[in-house]
């Protein structure tokens, strides 16, 4: 997967929510960005950066949960 560089910002903004799902879920960062890799999570933060990093990381959070549901993960 390529990141398009449009915003200089989008890498630390996708780190941030790496962190903040790892923190959300007693995560070590490695596990959360292999859970978000596998289930679509990271490929929606790089889809969706223009609307996602607008909302609180909490929001991006709960929204990554849905996206990682919906793309065959388990964590709720």
């Amino acid at each position: 997967m390529v990141i398009p560089m449009g915003s200089k910002y989008q890498i630390p903004y996708i780190n941030a929510c790496i962190r903040a799902f790892a923190r959300r879920f007693r995560l070590s960062v490695q596990t959360a960005f292999e859970y978000l890799y596998n289930f679509k999570g990271i490929h929606f933060l790089v889809e969706f950066y223009e609307i996602e990093h607008l909302q609180s990381l909490d929001d991006a959070v709960d929204d990554l949960i849905v996206c990682c549901l919906n793309n065959g993960g388990t964590l709720r």
